[in-house]
């Protein structure tokens, strides 16, 4: 029985990830959703994120905002430079 499914703009990935992955189909097309979700997030919702990842990790917010501060250019899409006031105002407004 042949699988009917409606062609996405990510097959191409898909069809590389099956063929260089032990991954099958559904599985490579759910690991693209995934990235793609991660990196859908704006910049606002990564840094309340890491901030609560890092605070429930036992780091200091002096440290936190340091280290999503050297994170944020290394984003697939790096948003402009923000200050540590910025970031803060983000996390507490």
């Amino acid at each position: 029985m042949l699988e009917r499914r409606t062609p996405s703009s990510h097959d191409d990935l898909v069809d590389h990830l099956v063929r260089s992955t032990p991954l099958n189909r559904g599985e490579a097309a759910r690991v693209v959703l995934d990235v793609l979700a991660y990196f859908d997030e704006t910049v606002e919702e990564y840094v309340r994120r890491r901030h609560r990842e890092l605070q429930s990790g036992g780091w200091t917010n002096t440290d936190i905002f340091e280290r999503i501060a050297a994170e944020l250019p290394h984003r697939a899409v790096a948003p402009p430079e923000l200050s540590l006031r910025q970031l803060r105002r983000i996390v507490y407004g």
